[in-house]
């Protein structure tokens, strides 16, 4: 092989790592897997070792993480955040313990920790205060993402004692949260994350730090970059001085006295990863002493005293035979691989998510198509790619639906999403997933009416469109399975109750996407009637504070097909409310009390009244309720069996009333006249 063909072949791999950095990094959304990454990446480590005249200042070996986003300021690293050094196999650790033990005299004992597969960041503390939190960027400069990670409950704001430190961690999204993250992204036609690593970032990358807030994410961290103000003299006395501290470490790490040991651990969690709540690819193994990190030293970007075993791809190879489309709430139809069962990390698999007609296209995934397959999160099976070499000569690009695959309608493609969606209010699909959504305590809280019972009645014929219920007769209630008497009566008096709701609750209960309840309330307190909102048009609806033009269209669009305004007029047929009976903030500004402009917080069991009711009081009263406590709360109300919420408004020196004294408040406010 000449020295052009392997400069070559070093240029290409560089080019490609580059390109597949870029996607990962900084656009969060990786367009191959970690292996595929970290085989290429191997091959160029080995002809660079074995040709280091061609290694280029420039190459993806002499770099640390991707670019630096323009929409962030940049934070210059004191101590730069390097990299690890990667293993892959029993072999590849034996080699690492031979090779540091060249490089130091001292007895080794290691500390082996779990790779979180997150975010890396860095945290600064002045006198015990939070200031400053980074990401890792290129390992000398990152992004300022303080204000979002203030965000992140998991880091306190003050210390336990007041040093001024750096520590570093790890900021990722529990399984569960990715889940119901790329969910509700499927559900608003957006595209959805590649894995909790890459949803994490995203998070963190916001300009608003309120979304960040929504995405439920946490840390762990493992190390500090100032050891000397430590007074631990070993990696593992210092994750316990930083549990002193309040900050979270991992508590699933264990010392090891020798590389067997090392391997044992590693073997144990290969497959106890799957139980986690969050997603590790590896294990992470240190020299525990300090002393001995320093002599063996470290290399361009990676300490040499440290190295990442990374778990092996779990895939499995199968055969797409179908794809199936189903729709959902706001009528996004999500497309779903089904293929011939496979084991793959402990269960038998054989549908996949393809998320939207984009991951199909961008993969081109076609059927009778050989794939691989992988579970995203450890619980989601996704198709990582197609096997080319054992595509079919006669294989056809696979054609996309233009009708909705329940009830017949086009199919539209709203700009700025990558999913198509059924625009049909009346399809069946829509209103079996709408209906759960209608009589949720948070829209028309129609109490006893759950999933299973409204799904007997939509395959029985019973209803057929939210208007339906109400019309619903006590004979045809008996006829549901464990529907008694008793029970059938307590229906209907709640579904007549509804019919008394405010228009805010109406509108929410439609499930017209991005038109939250918060959203629903501003718009009905704005136009007053169900009549006056049909027909207001985008740029009356989007000058509302707070309704920007994405909810304006689709609230606009909505109510654009017949389907929906014959629905409102159903409705209204059968008595339901159809105007806002709130309080405008006028009305607010009048009323005398002491919830008026004031954050509270409900807490405990209330035996009067219930959660939401008690909510819903305090808010008619001018105050705002919220879910946790923090310096910005007012006043905590605790009912019996208070816990950690009571707890923390103690130690801050919060108000805290019982429930007799919030009765008593409720009772004595009054309109000014």
């Amino acid at each position: 092989m000449t020295t052009d063909t392997i400069e070559q072949q070093i240029d290409r791999l560089n080019q490609q790592l580059k390109k597949w950095a870029v996607a990962y990094y900084e656009k969060d959304s990786p367009t191959v897997t970690d292996q595929e990454y970290d085989e290429s990446y191997a091959k160029l480590v080995d002809l660079e070792t074995r040709y280091p005249e061609l290694i280029r200042p420039d190459s993806v070996t002499q770099q640390v993480g991707g670019q630096i986003s323009s929409q962030f300021s940049k934070v210059t690293h004191r101590i730069p955040m390097l990299s690890l050094s990667n293993a892959f196999n029993r072999e590849d650790l034996i080699a690492f313990d031979k090779r540091i033990r060249k490089l130091t005299t001292q007895p080794l004992r290691y500390m082996v920790e779990l790779k979180i597969d997150g975010l890396a960041v860095n945290l600064r503390y002045e006198n015990g205060q939070f200031v400053q939190g980074s990401t890792r960027g290129n390992g000398s400069v990152g992004e300022d993402i303080t204000h979002n990670l203030k965000t992140v409950k998991s880091i306190p704001k003050r210390l336990a004692q007041p040093l001024s430190i750096e520590v570093r961690g790890e900021c990722y999204m529990p399984k569960q949260s990715f889940i119901d993250l790329n969910k509700e992204r499927e559900l608003q036609g957006l595209t959805v994350f590649a894995n909790p690593r890459n949803a994490a970032a995203g998070s963190l990358r916001q300009l608003d730090a309120k979304v960040t807030a929504k995405r439920n994410l946490s840390t762990f961290i493992y190390t500090v970059a100032t050891p000397e103000l430590f007074t631990a003299t070993t990696q593992s006395g210092a994750l316990d001085e930083l549990d002193s501290l309040g900050l979270k470490t991992n508590h699933e790490r264990q010392l090891c006295d020798s590389i067997e040991s090392v391997w044992e651990y590693i073997e144990a969690f290969r497959d106890r990863r799957h139980e986690l709540d969050y997603e590790i690819d590896g294990i992470v193994i240190k020299v525990d002493d300090f002393s001995a990190q320093e002599e063996i030293g470290y290399t361009v970007k990676a300490p040499k005293w440290a190295i990442a075993y990374k778990f092996p791809a779990e895939e499995a190879e199968t055969v797409v035979r179908e794809i199936e489309w189903t729709v959902g709430r706001t009528g996004v139809i999500t497309p779903t691989a089904i293929m011939d069962p496979v084991r793959l990390a402990g269960t038998t698999v054989s549908r996949a998510s393809l998320h939207n007609t984009d991951l199909i296209q961008e993969k081109d995934i076609r059927l009778f198509d050989h794939v691989m397959i992988h579970k995203a999160g450890d619980i989601i099976p996704e198709v990582t790619r197609v096997l080319m070499d054992k595509r079919s000569s006669a294989s056809q690009p696979y054609q996309m639906p233009t009708n909705c695959p329940v009830c017949g309608t086009e199919l539209e493609k709203i700009e700025s999403e990558v999913a198509l969606r059924c625009m049909n209010p009346m399809c069946p699909a829509q209103i079996k997933e709408g209906l759960n959504h209608f009589v949720s305590r948070n829209a028309m809280n129609i109490d006893g009416l759950g999933p299973r019972l409204l799904e007997q009645m939509y395959d029985l014929g019973l209803i057929k469109n939210f208007a339906d219920l109400y019309s619903l007769t006590e004979e045809q209630l008996l006829t549901l399975d464990k529907v008694k008497e008793k029970s059938a009566n307590n229906i209907l008096t709640a579904i007549e109750s509804s019919k008394a709701n405010s228009l805010e609750r109406l509108l929410f209960g439609l499930g017209i996407q991005h038109v939250g309840a918060k959203a629903a309330k501003l718009i009905a307190e704005e136009f007053q009637t169900m009549a006056a909102i049909m027909r207001a048009s985008k740029e009356e609806i989007s000058s509302i504070i707070s309704i920007g033009p994405v909810i304006a269209d689709s609230l606009h669009k909505y109510f654009e097909h017949d389907e929906a305004r014959l629905l409102v007029s159903e409705l209204e047929r059968v008595g339901v409310n159809l105007s806002y009976l709130g309080q405008t903030s006028e009305d607010i500004a009048q009323i005398e009390s002491p919830f008026k402009d004031k954050t509270i917080v409900l807490t405990g069991k209330l035996l009067d009244y219930n959660r939401t009711d008690a909510k819903n009081q305090i808010e008619a009263l001018g105050g705002t309720v919220t879910g946790s406590v923090s310096k910005k709360t007012d006043l905590v109300i605790a009912g019996e069996d208070a816990g950690s919420k009571l707890k923390k408004a103690n130690e801050l020196g919060i108000l805290v009333w019982n429930e007799k004294q919030m009765i008593s408040a409720i009772e004595n406010s009054r309109k000014v006249e």
